[in-house]
């Protein structure tokens, strides 16, 4: 058997894993990545890329619906080619992808191992039992995959996850979405106005990652008015017939029902890859969950020399954060045992439904209600929104009553996406309510609505 010793092993190649990799090889030279699938990162290959790519062909086929909104009104109703709308968000996430493997091309060979690593004790791994390493330190980024339930699992080809949805050559008539998540919400959405028929089954009663109840509630009132979503349902049974399947449910004070869809869209999340990597070896002390206990700030699994990385740690799965975590696992597992404590940004999510949902700095459901001040505004009234006819949203703000701090904010709104990222700065920059209000806001423009919220919650300061 071929033995190898180094002095970091990093088992995955995705987002975290390559950026640990880079951090890694300014320490030693003695540093490879292992494989046991496909180079490329979640995000690029099913993730954050080809889902933006449907909803933009979604977006662009909602304009037409929009247009005689206001006075534009063509003789022909627009036509969805379904292969010409999947042939564009495949070709260009192969793009994207290709960019991701000229990456990994440029690594010197001898640096690459691929192969199926698990641990055979905290310091030996195991890839594909012809390659034992030795390693001095070693790196866990193996991702996540989506999270399919027991139920789902005998629905054969008419199962769809985010993994596999952006594999099909033609949209479907109609499709069932399980879950109202992020995944859930982006692709149901996006499917619908791509002329699917669509129904959302939700069990958990929440809008995608909203905590506070203010914003979510009204967040699945406005969703309501487009989709046909329940956020509150029970399933009783799934049975796939030769075309479809069909769905005994009830959703919340509606009587038992029964539909039948073409396909089964599970968006119920993604869960850390941990199976088979014989953590039992490993000596790590395992949470509730069966993660490795680690510590963000230093992605340190306890006091080991094992290191945690991306999304599999299930702390912030998004992929600026395994960058972040990737350079600090990198840096950290190469100076070993020299530990730094690295500086996290402050939390920053964005759902990309329309309107979008998004966070910034602390959720709702992280302060205590007593010691914070809370500013709201409506756009329903607003300027700019409303000239846009885009005028459906809801920001909430929140500041600590005792230093005048901006603590966090949660929104469903229009442009979020941009709103979301000016608060996101401020509260990384840890400024007070006071001192965003000395900031510019220009007429018209949404952001306006921010200055509104902010003075709210600086008079109640």
């Amino acid at each position: 058997m071929e033995k190898l010793t180094l002095d970091v092993a990093i088992i995955g190649g995705g987002t975290a894993g390559m950026t640990a990799m880079r951090a890694a090889a300014k320490h030693t030279e003695k540093v490879a990545i292992i494989e046991g699938a496909r180079f490329g990162t979640t995000c690029a290959r099913v993730g954050c890329m080809p889902s933006k790519l449907l909803i933009a062909a979604a977006e662009s086929a909602h304009h037409f619906e929009l247009a005689p909104h206001f006075g534009v009104h063509s003789s022909r109703k627009p036509e969805i080619n379904g292969r010409e709308v999947m042939r564009r968000v495949q070709d260009e996430r192969d793009r994207f992808v290709g960019f991701v493997l000229a990456a990994i091309d440029g690594y010197d060979s001898e640096k690459i191992i691929r192969g199926t690593a698990r641990f055979e004790d905290p310091h030996t791994l195991m890839v594909d039992d012809r390659l034992e390493i030795n390693a001095h330190t070693i790196i866990i980024a193996t991702g996540s995959t989506s999270l399919i339930p027991q139920q789902f699992q005998n629905l054969g080809d008419k199962l769809l996850t985010n993994e596999n949805v952006f594999e099909l050559e033609d949209l479907p008539k109609s499709a069932a979405v399980i879950g109202t998540g992020v995944i859930a919400l982006e692709l149901g959405q996006a499917l619908h106005r791509l002329g699917v028929k669509v129904k959302i089954l939700g069990r958990s009663g929440r809008i995608a990652t909203l905590t506070d109840p203010v914003v979510q509630a009204y967040a699945a009132e406005i969703l309501a008015q487009e989709l046909d979503i329940t956020t509150q349902t029970r399933v009783h049974a799934f049975r796939p017939g030769k075309d479809n399947v069909e769905i005994d449910f009830e959703g919340q004070n509606t009587q038992r029902q029964t539909e039948c869809f073409e396909k089964i869209l599970v968006g119920t999340g993604r869960s850390p890859n941990l199976v088979n990597l014989g953590l039992e070896n490993s000596g790590l002390e395992l949470g509730v969950n069966g993660i490795p206990v680690y510590d963000p700030e230093t992605t340190q699994c306890s006091e080991s020399h094992i290191f945690l990385a991306g999304d599999v740690s299930d702390y912030r799965p998004l992929l600026h954060e395994a960058a972040d975590e990737g350079a600090l696992a990198g840096d950290n597992a190469g100076r070993y045992p020299r530990i730094q404590r690295g500086k996290r940004r402050s939390p920053l999510s964005i759902v990309f439904s329309d309107p979008q949902v998004a966070m910034a700095g602390r959720r709702f459901s992280e302060l205590d209600p007593k010691s914070i001040a809370i500013g709201e505004v409506s756009l329903e009234n607003q300027g700019r929104s409303r000239v846009m006819l885009i005028n459906k949203g809801l920001l909430r703000v929140y500041a600590h009553k005792q230093t005048k701090e901006f603590a966090g904010a949660e929104m469903f709104g229009p442009r979020m996406e941009h709103i979301s990222h000016l608060l996101a700065w401020a509260h990384q920059q840890k400024m007070t309510i006071p001192q965003m209000l000395e900031m510019p806001f220009y007429h018209p423009v949404i952001e306006e609505g921010v200055r509104t919220a902010l003075r709210e919650a600086d008079r109640q300061l």
